[in-house]
């Protein structure tokens, strides 16, 4: 039986690992995530918006903190879930990222990946993943119950 935001996730306390193929139809499903990075000897956590290009993640930057450290360091993991009242879903990708040259930053043109706010970001950056991995579990939250008017 399906959720209402469409996902599957079966009984509550179940989990389900996302097969390749669902991580990346999630990932191209969703546009915001988080970033992790490293600046110097700290890891950094960022929301970004994304799009799917193939099998990498675009986003676009200004220059700044995030750049610098994608720069000094392409090492970087990201991020995407939804939940529901009943199940939840969440994709990982582990891998490295670059900022495109001239000639390779149409690519972003090809995708629907525009900046959130109002500043323009020129700088595109591709993630390229070495490891992705998604998992759905589904929710066990009695609490919803004992609510006062709450619909199941």
């Amino acid at each position: 039986m399906a959720n209402p935001d469409g996902s599957h996730a079966g009984e509550a306390g179940t989990e389900t690992v996302l097969s390749d193929d669902e991580c990346w139809q999630f990932l191209r499903e969703q546009e915001f995530g988080r970033l992790a990075f490293h600046l110097a000897d700290e890891v950094h956590l960022t929301p970004i918006n994304y799009a799917v290009d193939g099998r990498s993640l675009l986003f676009r930057t200004a220059p700044g903190s995030k750049l610098l450290g994608i720069v000094m360091n392409a090492d970087v993991a990201f991020e995407i879930d939804h939940f529901s009242e009943t199940s939840v879903r969440s994709v990982v990708v582990r891998g490295s990222a670059r900022l495109l040259g001239e000639d390779e930053a149409h690519r972003a043109e090809s995708v629907p990946l525009r900046s959130w706010v109002g500043q323009e970001k020129y700088n595109i950056v591709e993630l390229v993943p070495s490891v992705v991995s998604g998992r759905r579990f589904g929710l066990n939250r009695p609490w919803f119950h004992q609510v006062p008017g709450h619909a199941d």
